[in-house]
This record gives structure tokens, C-alpha cells and sequence, in this order.
């Protein structure tokens, strides 16, 4: 029976070798998502999250770029929803639990075109405790916030990522002028 068993995971291990699988960021900063990510710009996001999630967004792709990238040819556009819901309310109508959701539309634009190639969502949400005190509650709030906006950048980088390493952002290939002989 053991050895059964034990063919049995040899042969699957066999298998998932030639899944096709390999890795994301393969070639490091020479590689497919690297050129892309090096090529994206992160507009202006409207708001306190929005501050926040930019800053996010910069600091991964400055990270996946490898430090390069002069010329973007891509423009990241993110709508930001934020929202604060109570939920857990004693029976004197307290609220004792809120539940904080940060939802992003975003879309990757083609600069010199205005074209989207990329529009997707990503979001996040947190639950916070209402305690007795107004001022923890706040910093609970603001540390939610602060969570939701690394893990919604988390997302898109990793989302556009997927995007570049599926051969979107390739720039279209221009024929060349014809020359007069």
C-alpha cells in the first residue's frame, strides 16, 4: 500500500513538471513585467486614501522596476471608494464593531493613445473594535486605512504584473519607414 501511495506521488510530482508554470518575474529587471511595470505612472489619486495608495502603488512598482524607468508609456488611473460600516450594536444601539472597505476601479491607459488596455477592480476590508474611547477608536480607524491601502497596491501591482507577463502593454510594432532605393 505505502508503495502505491509513494508511485502515486512520484508520478504527480512527474506530472506538474511540465504544467507550464515558471516564474513571475523571470529575467529580473530585463524580463516582460519589469519592462512593463517600469513603464507605468501612477496619476494622482484623489484623497486621504488615495494619498496613501499612490504611495503604496509607487514604492512596488519602483521595487519590481528595479530602479529603472524613465519614459512611461502607461498612465494607472485609480477611483477610490472608502467606506466605514457599523455592524455589531449593543441594545442600546451602540455600535461595538465597523467594518472599513476600500474598493478600487482601476485602469491602465495607453498615454500616447488614451486607450484602456487594463480595467479592473481590487478591494480590501478590515473590522475594527469600538471601544470607549473616541481617539482609539480613530487610530483604528487610520490604521485599517493604512492596511487596506498596502493590500489594495498589493493587488494591482500584482494584477498588472499578470497583465504584462501575459503579453499585455507590449508596445504594437511599427513598420518601418520604406526606404528609397
Amino acid at each position: 500500500m505505502r508503495s502505491l501511495l509513494v508511485s502515486s506521488l512520484v508520478a504527480a510530482s512527474l506530472m506538474l513538471g511540465g504544467c507550464g508554470l515558471r516564474p513571475l518575474y523571470a529575467n529580473g529587471s530585463k524580463g516582460p513585467v519589469a519592462t512593463v511595470l517600469a513603464d507605468v505612472d501612477v496619476a494622482p489619486i484623489e484623497g486621504h486614501s488615495g494619498w496613501l495608495v499612490r504611495n503604496a502603488l509607487r514604492d512596488r512598482l519602483e521595487a519590481a522596476q528595479g530602479g529603472h524607468g524613465a519614459g512611461k508609456r502607461l498612465r494607472l488611473d485609480v477611483r477610490l471608494e472608502d467606506s466605514i460600516t457599523g455592524f455589531g450594536v449593543r441594545a442600546d444601539d451602540a455600535v461595538t464593531r465597523e467594518r472599513r472597505t476600500l474598493r478600487a476601479r482601476y485602469q491602465l491607459v495607453d498615454s500616447a493613445s488614451g486607450q484602456v488596455v487594463l480595467d479592473a477592480t481590487a478591494f480590501s476590508d478590515a473590522g475594527i473594535d469600538v471601544v470607549g474611547s473616541e481617539y482609539a477608536t480613530i487610530a483604528a480607524e487610520s490604521s485599517a486605512l493604512e492596511r487596506l491601502a498596502s493590500a489594495v497596491a498589493d493587488q494591482i501591482v500584482t494584477r498588472l504584473a499578470v497583465f504584462a507577463n501575459r503579453g499585455g502593454g507590449k508596445e504594437q510594432a511599427i513598420p518601418a519607414p520604406a526606404s528609397n532605393p
